[in-house]
């Protein structure tokens, strides 16, 4: 529900601040007084266009703030989603347009764009006013009408929207692979002629790496066999001065030493650990200079070889690796071209199984709007008899799509009259304004109780009719506040003695400027402005009289309908 709202500089109002309250809140006034600037208040709340213009005279801003105590999945939901800050249930929103046309929208303290004011506007307040009846003239509007008043939509929807997603990726599916058969021959050449041209070379992971290696060693093997042949040398050769002679005449030497004094024990010890590594090295040099061999040839194909897989690599991908990646992506393409014919069959078994089952949620989906529609067609034209239109005929027509789409296979169109003995016809084609908007009311008052909107706004619906009608409109707006807060500009004291809370709006002269003021009426001031919009003069004793009747009788319907 709205709690307060807050205005500066907006047109002819300075400052207000207005504390609404539950159920059915009440603007009465005369004529000009600026009703319409607290509707219009709203509407910039709700992310309507804003202009400079519109700043009180003399004022560098207009400001609107609104603050709500909201209990609603959908408004979480949607702060979450647009990362506005949401630690309780109250919601702030603010709007300021400064004179040098910047416009400054919060949220709960959060900067946003106009666009989310809007869609937040969506979630939170529901105006009807002549403007807005208008939209009930449109098929996607008429539609809504009867989703919004079933229970069981929401599951039915969501089953056919999954339903009808896997049929278009089927459908989607099965088009992509006909068009790519349109260019499969050439395609398969060319695909056949690089895998070959991989699978000939027989290429491994690491072989380039083994071929840098062998390349090196063939390509440096005179110089590889000097350095062995120095190495064995200076280990082992015949002469009294190689590495190991040395080393023997050293063990020798410290053996003697040993039998004289223990502390060359760990020497001794050391240099024949030395001695029998060296050895060892003097051995495996040995046998590698008996295989050293100069191959021309096979350097001559390694490193052809060497370029073939480079060339591959150039063309296929940086590495051995991404090459071999490449031709299982080629193979696994050819196998779905070979396979091409089991491919579409199955491809087209797929989209007529999706079909079915988009059938079947599609004929639900039918059943139960045709279901709703007639219910709904029923008590609407209930409470247009009500409302002044006996001989009213409406009913809520489903027609047939050709294609599916992803709100179902049908639209909805209101068929209505308004008089005896004539055919119903599209209600865009036949009704009037005053009519519409008690249609607009009789729709309102069947949905209220399903309507996920917390706040609705009625701007003069009570235009151009009186009497009886005026007070069938007036139980209609009290029983909507019964399950959503009413806010409601009217010149009826039929709706006016409905009020939970009457505000009246005037405005007076303060320093040459004029000033517009709303103020909460008392039970008191309430029962004289009902008097007053009951008499159209001055109130009088009778006048008086005559309001506190409606005010009471308003009390004991109200309670009827809270019963009911």
């Amino acid at each position: 529900m709205l709690k307060t709202l807050t205005v500066w500089n907006l047109a002819l109002i300075e400052h207000i601040q207005v504390h609404f309250d539950e159920g059915l809140n009440i603007f009465t006034g005369e004529t000009g007084a600026g009703k319409s600037l607290l509707l219009g208040a709203l509407g910039l709340l709700m992310g309507q266009r804003s202009n400079t213009d519109s700043i009180r005279n003399g004022g560098n801003y207009l400001r609107v703030e609104a603050v709500y105590d909201i209990n609603s999945d959908k408004i979480h939901a949607f702060l979450s989603d647009n990362a506005i800050i949401d630690e309780s249930n109250e919601l702030i929103v603010v709007r300021q347009v400064n004179k040098n046309g910047k416009n400054i929208i919060q949220i709960n303290g959060c900067q946003v764009t106009l666009t989310i004011l809007k869609a937040l506007g969506e979630l939170t307040i529901d105006i009807h006013g002549q403007n807005e009846n208008q939209s009930l003239l449109r098929p996607e509007a008429q539609l809504a009408i009867i989703d919004c008043a079933s229970p069981n939509f929401a599951s039915c929807i969501a089953d056919y929207t999954a339903k009808y997603r896997q049929y278009i990726a089927a459908q989607k599916n099965l088009e992509q692979k006909l068009t790519d058969s349109q260019n499969y021959t050439n395609r398969l050449d060319m695909l056949r002629w690089q895998y070959n041209e991989i699978n000939t070379l027989a290429v491994n992971p690491d072989e380039n790496i083994h071929l840098e290696e062998k390349i090196k060693k063939l390509s440096n093997s005179e110089k590889i066999a000097d350095l062995v042949k120095s190495v064995c040398t200076t280990l082992s050769n015949d002469t009294d001065i190689s590495l190991l002679t040395l080393l023997s005449s050293i063990q020798k030497n410290l053996a003697s030493l040993e039998k004289f004094d223990k502390h060359f024990a760990d020497s001794k010890t050391t240099i024949d650990d030395i001695y029998i590594q060296l050895q060892e090295i003097s051995y495996d040099v040995r046998d590698y200079a008996d295989n050293i061999e100069y191959d021309p040839d096979m350097l001559n194909q390694l490193l052809h070889r060497s370029d073939d897989i480079e060339r591959l690599c150039r063309k296929y991908g940086p590495t051995i690796t991404d090459v071999l990646n490449y031709q299982e992506k080629i193979k696994a393409e050819l196998n779905e071209i070979e396979n091409h014919d089991i491919i579409i069959t199955e491809l087209r078994q797929q989209l007529t199984a999706a079909t079915k089952k988009l059938q079947a949620a599609a004929v639900q989906l039918k059943q139960l709007r045709q279901t709703t529609a007639a219910k709904l067609s029923q008590a609407i034209k209930a409470q247009l008899l009500d409302l002044g239109m006996p001989n009213a005929q409406f009913n809520i027509q489903i027609n047939d799509l050709k294609d599916y789409t992803p709100n179902g296979t049908e639209t909805a169109q209101i068929m209505f009259c308004a008089n005896l003995g004539e055919v119903t016809k599209p209600l865009q084609k036949v009704v009037s304004g005053g009519e519409l908007s008690r249609i607009a009311l009789a729709i309102k008052t069947v949905t209220a109780a399903n309507d996920d909107l917390g706040i609705m706004v009625f701007d003069e619906i009570d235009s151009g009719i009186g009497g009886k009608t005026a007070q069938m409109v007036a139980e209609r707006i009290a029983k909507i506040a019964i399950f959503k807060q009413v806010l409601c500009v009217t010149h009826l004291p039929q709706i006016a003695c409905m009020a939970d809370a009457h505000f009246y709006i005037d405005k007076y002269i303060q320093n040459n400027h004029t000033i517009t003021r709303i103020k909460q009426l008392s039970a008191g001031e309430q029962l004289n402005e009902i008097a007053r919009m009951a008499s159209g003069i001055d109130v009088t004793p009778a006048s008086l009289d005559n309001a506190m009747e409606m005010i009471n009788n308003a009390r004991l319907k109200k309670n009827q309908l809270k019963k009911n």
